[in-house]
């Protein structure tokens, strides 16, 4: 494929089980899936990936553009959603920007534990808990909040959080941070049966950006 040429090791599976099962064989550093299959979509490989405790980042290939269709890759644990037409070099530069941040959170760092109010970010086990509980949370996912818990209380703009967190090398599009944002807050700021937090920590500017903050008073 032309990926190999960019420089991948690139292995191919015609449907979504043979995908599954060369997940298992081969334990990827990424996958790049196409939503339409002929057997299951993408969006369920990804939901049986993440059930099986494969946490291998996830790039969505699709003539769907649809927002819905966006904030459910997002949601089932995808890294990032690329709709066609597009370039083999903005194919190649989205996987690079996926795999830097993917390594990147995986590093010990200096601080290898971040707390906040009653959050807590362990970056050498890679977990994320709230009040205790654990939150599951994708590469993407635990980048971000990892870069909202290092500036807590600052105002991070759209652009900002594109550079640190996805590292783009071409750009790109702010709505994706919002579709994150928006689940990241569905994880973080809700109970796993809905419920809200007593205390949401996750907070939108209005017209500036988003920011990691306790409510005025608490």
């Amino acid at each position: 494929t032309s990926l190999r040429f960019a420089g991948f090791e690139v292995y191919a599976a015609a449907d979504g089980a043979s995908a599954l099962q060369l997940v298992r064989d081969t334990d990827p550093d990424l996958v790049v899936l196409d939503v339409m299959l002929p057997d299951m979509d993408g969006f369920t490989v990804t939901r049986r990936m993440r059930e099986r405790d494969q946490h291998v980042p996830v790039v969505f290939l699709t003539a769907r553009d649809d927002t819905t269709d966006k904030v459910q890759g997002l949601t089932v644990g995808g890294d990032d959603y690329v709709t066609k037409p597009f370039s083999l070099e903005e194919v190649v530069a989205r996987i690079r920007a996926v795999l830097r941040r993917t390594r990147a959170a995986g590093q010990a760092l200096e601080a290898d534990l971040l707390r906040y109010a009653d959050l807590e970010l362990d970056e050498d086990s890679h977990e994320v808990r709230r009040g205790g509980r654990v939150v599951e949370l994708s590469p993407t996912e635990f980048a971000l909040l990892r870069y909202l818990m290092l500036n807590p209380g600052r105002v991070l703009s759209k652009t900002q959080i594109l550079d640190h967190v996805w590292q783009y090398d071409w750009g790109g599009d702010g709505s994706i941070v919002e579709s994150y944002i928006s689940y990241l807050r569905r994880k973080v700021d809700r109970r796993p049966d809905g419920t809200p937090e007593d205390v949401p920590l996750i907070h939108t500017k209005r017209g500036i950006g988003y920011v990691l903050r306790k409510p005025s008073g608490v």
